[in-house]
């Protein structure tokens, strides 16, 4: 009983009261009453500066809390006002990086002291770290001078002075509870060491002191030892060789203590290195000035720290070696004390530091290394300890199945592991034989195989078939020695994944890359002239399910449909799922006769009867694309294809079945689509691009403006010319769109301002931009470059954006007007009307002109609707201060309808067709252009006044 009290209760008594003490009781040393003061800060550039310049320099400076000083060591003047407070007040430089302080009074520019380390006149002295200033009373302002070497900060704090003598009994006392527990524990590790023989202990020693040294300096104590003042020329070499001796103990214990784990690690080249670096380094410690040496070992130091914390986060994630625990929590102790300084400066928090602070910071970090060192010999011992209950329980306790075979294929020894695989009650040797658990075909094979090689290594299965082995097996002394491994459940894993992986998880039909497979496989007899059909089928409305009813009635249904498609089909016909709703059916060896009686069954067998979930009952139908597949074609091709052949399904043709037998016109499409995609992807994609023009007239003074809007057209080999938009959604799918739409842009300007001149006429020119272009933020950048070289010409150049586009984005959308507004372009929303518009983002946006979309105007006067939504839509833009222009007018009587509301400008076949460039130059005006004899009478009446259609319609500036 009296062994325990001691040995445990009193230990733990102690350790509960101090944790008490520290976090509950008074602290006797506690201040407060610091105050951090602004000052203004001038850093000294040239080799003299007197105080009136210094403090006017400073003075024009602004007020800041800190100064970092980045390794310079140029004086620093620093200007401050002391807060008016009563009683005696101190005024505290705390840098430890401080070499000297001098201060004047700001106002009478007279000397107030000066100090070094170990020295100080007047009012100030070195105190602490760094240097206080003692004075009654407290000038307003005070200007002083400070030298620095490392890494130093500069701060200013005003204290009462009672407190700050407390700070200084605090200062001291940490000081001396530092050099005191450590040099202790130094002192036992050492006798410790020469008592037992032991070096390791003699290095940890060592480190403990210098570690005692690298805190003194995080604390700013270094400045003395064992309570002795450190000499002022001293202090910054000692500083250099300490940090760098700390470093060299440091390294040498740790790989003292880890060298095992380090060559498993393949670390030694890194550690060699570091090793070599060593002495080195010492050498410009002592050499070299403390400024110049500082970034090289911090340098040097961030790399070596680097490698070994890396080794020591891999020794304890492979390993769970406690030594390196121990190691590592040392290191930890240490961080977590400069975080907490941190803390304590950045938030106030100042109860933190009387818990967590550099002094217990480093007893703490080195009781963790001496636990280190004391876990390293724990280990070995258990390590000798373990040796040997492994090599007595080894055999026993593998989980692999261990045995032994003589040469006529009898057990002589095996494993408990091994019995229970095998199911072996009662063993014994040389007569259990390996033909009672396996075939006699897999001994005669084992026993080839051990002859024929060193190693032999064979998948067997048991007899009854419902267990899967591995074995691993060599021949040693004219016996088999082998390793036996139940994979049962790996077997069934890997089946179940390699499922997964070529299934969906819902239907358990093929997904997209279990169908390519397949599609590859049965590709192969294309060749050979054998047939092979692919269907595309996607489910009619069947969001609606989803959206009404909830995914499980949804995944429900898509379960039914695969079960009912299914069912017609034969053997070696597969589903494939692609999509949400849509599904890939390959049909190798079927002829496009067959394969179009099969697919008709399934657009009948979806739609005939409804889909039971639970109570309810949905009516699902299908579309299908068919298509004969031609050898050489990509998966990626025939299903593109075939889904073509379904979309044309869906508008209604076919009753749900569109096929596509081989060499249909959909295949050409096809070809020549890939065609232009590949040519617009490559490097010369804009040779074969070309522009033309169509004009856009004025309705209120047709005769005065040729304005026109630029079209895209390529130039095929054979001479024909393809409309723009094959050619933008090819550009679109290769994601070409922003090199054509930069192409475009810059002829465009190029050539107006080529024929400025012959342009005198054109107010604007229309250029329509894509909306991957858009979305691109090169290509807004280089349309801003462009829109620079052609400053003079871009107030002619009007934008043309298509509304849907334009509300994707509404926030980059209004970002990229204003700017291109700023170059004087204009900015119009095309096809308006035609998406899903939202009125109130007309006001967001800052466009010039609504060009109202071509299917409100053509045959506008066989439908009032469109009429009135025309009207509407100029209403809004005169309102809004836009102009309109009606696109797709076709015959004098649409554009008179568009007069008489009060369009702006009209497009279309009426004025005339797409021209090329130089047919611009030959005219005056767009209506120079009309051919139509009803459009020419109805242009002589245009310019003249006329009652508006609409009264709420404004007259409003030409914008143009």
């Amino acid at each position: 009983m009296l062994k325990l009290f001691s040995y445990y209760l009193i230990p733990l008594g102690i350790g509960l009261v101090s944790v008490i003490a520290l976090v509950f009781w008074h602290d006797q040393y506690r201040t407060s009453g610091d105050v951090p003061l602004s000052m203004r800060v001038a850093v000294q550039t040239e080799d003299a500066l007197d105080p009136r310049s210094a403090l006017a320099r400073a003075q024009a400076a602004s007020l800041v809390t800190g100064h970092d000083t980045h390794l310079s060591e140029a004086p620093v003047w620093f200007a401050f006002e002391p807060m008016p407070r009563s009683g005696a007040q101190v005024i505290e430089f705390p840098s430890r990086h401080a070499l000297d302080v001098a201060c004047w009074d700001a106002v009478s520019l007279a000397p107030l002291g000066n100090a070094v380390r170990g020295a100080g006149a007047g009012f100030i002295e070195g105190s602490k770290a760094g240097f206080a200033l003692r004075m009654a009373p407290m000038p307003s302002e005070l200007l002083c001078r400070a030298d620095f070497a490392g890494p130093a900060r500069l701060t200013v704090l005003q204290w009462p002075a009672d407190q700050y003598a407390l700070s200084v009994e605090q200062y001291h006392r940490k000081s001396g509870l530092l050099d005191g527990g450590m040099v202790v524990l130094a002192l036992f590790i050492l006798i410790t060491a020469l008592i037992n023989r032991q070096p390791v202990y003699v290095l940890f020693a060592g480190w403990l002191v210098l570690n005692l040294r690298v805190a003194a300096l995080s604390a700013g104590w270094d400045i003395q030892w064992l309570g002795q003042t450190i000499p002022a020329d001293w202090l910054l070499r000692s500083r250099s060789v300490g940090i760098t001796l700390y470093g060299i103990a440091t390294l040498t214990l740790y790989q003292a203590l880890l060298k095992d784990h380090i060559a498993a690690l393949r670390y030694v080249l890194p550690f060699r290195i570091m090793q070599w670096l060593c002495m080195p380094m010492l050498a410009a410690a002592i050499l070299l000035p403390y400024g110049v040496y500082l970034p090289l070992l911090w340098i040097i130091c961030t790399c070596c720290f680097s490698v070994m914390t890396v080794g020591l986060v891999k020794i304890i994630a492979e390993s769970r070696n406690r030594v390196a625990s121990w190691f590592a929590a040392s290191f930890v102790v240490s961080f977590l004390a400069t975080i907490a300084e941190v803390a304590s400066a950045a938030l106030g928090m100042r109860e933190l530091l009387g818990i967590i602070n550099s002094v217990t910071a480093a007893l703490a970090s080195s009781l963790l290394a001496a636990l280190a060192v004391a876990e390293q010999m724990r280990s070995e011992t258990e390590q000798r300890e373990a040796a040997q209950q492994e090599l007595e329980h080894a055999y026993q306790a593998m989980p692999v199945g261990l045995f032994t075979l003589d040469m006529y294929g009898h057990f002589l020894s095996v494993n408990p592991a091994l019995q229970k695989m095998l199911g072996i009650s009662s063993f014994n040797a040389g007569r259990t034989a390996w033909r009672q658990f396996f075939t006699e075909s897999t001994w005669t094979e084992l026993h080839e195989q051990v002859h024929a090689k060193a190693e032999a290594e064979m998948e067997l299965t048991s007899r009854d078939g419902s267990q899967r082995f591995l074995v691993s097996a060599t021949l040693a002394r004219s016996r088999i020695e082998g390793v036996l491994q139940d994979t049962t459940e790996k077997h069934k894993a890997t089946e179940q994944l390699q499922f997964m992986a070529n299934n969906d998880p819902l239907t358990k039909v093929f997904n997209r890359r279990g169908i390519e497979q397949e599609f590859q496989l049965a590709a192969a007899g294309l060749a050979s002239g054998r047939p092979m059909a692919l269907a595309y089928v996607d489910l009619d409305r069947f969001k609606l399910i989803n959206d009404l009813f909830g995914h499980a009635a949804g995944d429900e249904v898509l379960k039914q449909v695969c079960e009912r498609m299914a069912t017609m089909l034969a053997g070696g016909q597969q589903i494939g799922r692609v999509g949400g709703d849509e599904f890939v059916i390959l049909m190798p060896e079927t002829a496009i006769p067959l394969a179009s009686i099969i697919c008709r069954g399934i657009v009948d067998r979806l739609g005939s009867t409804p889909y039971r979930v639970g109570d309810k009952a949905f009516h699902v139908r299908g579309s299908v694309g068919l298509i004969e597949v031609e050898p050489s074609i990509a998966m990626k091709d025939a299903v593109s294809t075939a889904d073509r052949a379904c979309r044309e399904a869906k508008t209604g043709q076919g009753e749900g079945l569109v096929v596509y037998e081989r060499g249909a016109e959909a295949f050409r499409q096809r070809a020549a689509e890939l065609d232009m995609v590949a040519r617009l992807s490559g490097p010369n994609a804009t040779d074969c691009l070309l522009l033309e023009m169509q004009p856009i007239m004025s309705l209120s003074h047709p005769r005065e403006s040729l304005n026109f809007e630029v079209l895209l057209r390529m130039r095929e080999p054979d001479g024909r010319i393809v409309p723009a938009g094959a050619v933008i959604a090819a550009a679109e799918k290769s994601g070409r769109a922003s090199v054509i739409d930069r192409w475009v842009m810059n002829t465009t300007l190029s050539w107006i301002a080529e024929h400025a001149e012959q342009l005198g006429n054109t107010r604007f020119v229309c250029m329509n931009l894509s909306g991957a272009s858009l979305n691109d933020e090169r290509f807004v950048q280089d349309t801003f470059e462009i829109l620079g070289r052609f400053v003079h010409v871009a107030s002619r150049l009007c934008l043309e954006i298509t509304e849907s586009v334009a509300l994707h984005d509404l926030d980059n959308t209004r970002r990229f007007i204003d700017q291109a507004r700023s170059f004087g372009v204009k900015v119009a929303l095309d096809d308006f009307g035609a998406g899903y518009t939202s009125f109130s983002y007309l006001k967001e946006l800052p466009a010039d002109v609504l060009k109202i979309d071509g299917n409100f105007i053509k045959n506008i006067n066989a439908h009032p609707a469109n009429v009135a939504i025309v009207e509407a839509i100029v209403s809004l833009a005169g309102n809004l201060g836009m102009k309109t222009i009606a696109e797709w007018a076709e015959d004098a009587a649409t554009v008179q309808t568009l007069s008489e509301i009060g369009v702006d400008y009209v497009q279309g076949w009426a004025v005339a067709r797409s021209l090329p460039p130089e047919r611009m130059l030959e005219a005056r005006s767009a209506a120079d252009f009309i051919t139509d004899p009803a459009v020419q009478e109805l242009v002589k009446v245009l310019g003249t006044p006329m009652t508006p259609h609409l009264a709420s319609v404004q007259k409003i500036r030409d914008l143009f």
